[in-house]
């Protein structure tokens, strides 16, 4: 006779719901992440975008993941996931494809404050665009962490 013991699903840990999210690893990064990506929209939109090509996508990466971050926080704080292991997984695709996109923002961002160094309202808008550059790679660092430490889980 074969033992009944606790099934694989069970030994997982629970998905958070409401204010847990907030309390647990993996899910508390997606607070910051919402936070940092907003401020790198707002400062690249604050400065005379020189380059439009290289700030354009900085801006649709970091906006496009927000608002994604933001439903995929409300999904968790609603608690739409009913602990499915599928959550786990979108989180963790999400999350790493994220961190993909927003390395190549980052670098184009970091490409955009060393040409605005020298031109139109030089030294506010180089200073907007190294504190864009700054938060840009903060927040690849924050999607990174939460790509792995979900993975890992």
């Amino acid at each position: 006779m074969a033992s009944v013991g606790p099934s694989a699903a069970s030994t997982q840990p629970a998905l958070p719901s409401g204010p847990a999210v907030f309390k647990t690893i993996p899910y508390a990064f997606i607070l910051p992440e919402i936070v940092c990506g907003t401020w790198v929209w707002i400062l690249v939109a604050a400065t005379s975008v020189s380059l439009p090509l290289l700030q354009g996508w900085v801006m649709y990466v970091s906006l496009t993941s927000c608002l994604i971050s933001l439903l995929l926080l409300l999904s968790y704080l609603l608690g739409f996931h009913k602990n499915s292991e599928n959550w786990k997984v979108l989180d963790s695709l999400y999350h790493g494809a994220t961190a993909i996109l927003y390395m190549s923002a980052a670098v184009l961002q970091a490409n955009a404050t060393i040409n605005s160094e020298f031109g139109i309202n030089a030294p506010l808008n180089y200073q907007l665009n190294c504190a864009a550059s700054f938060f840009a790679f903060l927040t690849t660092f924050l999607y990174i962490l939460h790509a792995f430490s979900i993975y890992y889980q």
